[in-house]
């Protein structure tokens, strides 16, 4: 009889085992993003609202990205003083291929601002206009990017998308000012 008892509570036990689990796991399954379900795991952020103020409290003058296609997503967007002196923006988009690219711009040094920006990519021999600017590129293991340095401030456009999607960024940077060129410039 004991031996029986034991096999009894042995299989009940599982069976509660059982009743836990599948309820958990079922929820867990339901709950979770997994490949094919058709759900973007993409979050778009508005970033007009920060835009204006970083442009209202920066030192220099903030570019935005103006006429970029509905298949160029905000992903992230921030303004913020950084312990070593210099106040940062930055904009985080997803491209129509899907790789990021990000805007950086900072007063403070630029030494670590573009390495950090940049993830530690290295400038190459070559440089590229873009409009009326000239950009270095830089090339690393993670990201590739545009940095250039003028009206007191660094900005980087970074991050893993091909080079033609960066410079497609670059070309639609703008600061706000009338003219719609970046550096202020008349249009040509």
């Amino acid at each position: 009889m004991a031996g029986r008892n034991g096999k009894n509570k042995t299989a009940r036990n599982m069976l509660l085992s059982l009743a836990v689990t599948i309820p958990v796991a079922g929820t867990g399954y339901l709950l979770l993003p997994h490949e094919g379900s058709g759900r973007d795991p993409v979050r778009t952020v508005a970033y007009q609202v920060e835009v204006a103020s970083a442009r209202r409290a920066a030192p220099y003058p903030v570019v935005a990205p103006e006429g970029l296609g509905a298949d160029w997503r905000a992903t992230s967007v921030w303004y913020r003083q950084e312990p070593g002196g210099g106040k940062v923006w930055h904009l985080g988009f997803v491209d129509p291929d899907t790789e990021y690219v990000q805007i950086e711009q900072s007063d403070g040094p630029a030494g670590d601002f573009i390495e950090d920006s940049t993830q530690h990519a290295e400038p190459t021999k070559r440089t590229q206009r873009v409009g009326d600017t000239v950009w270095q590129r830089y090339e690393g293991e993670k990201y590739n990017a545009l940095v250039r340095t003028e009206h007191g401030a660094t900005t980087v456009v970074a991050g893993t998308a091909s080079d033609r999607r960066l410079t497609e960024m670059a070309a639609a940077l703008r600061d706000g000012k009338a003219d719609g060129k970046p550096d202020g410039k008349p249009k040509s």
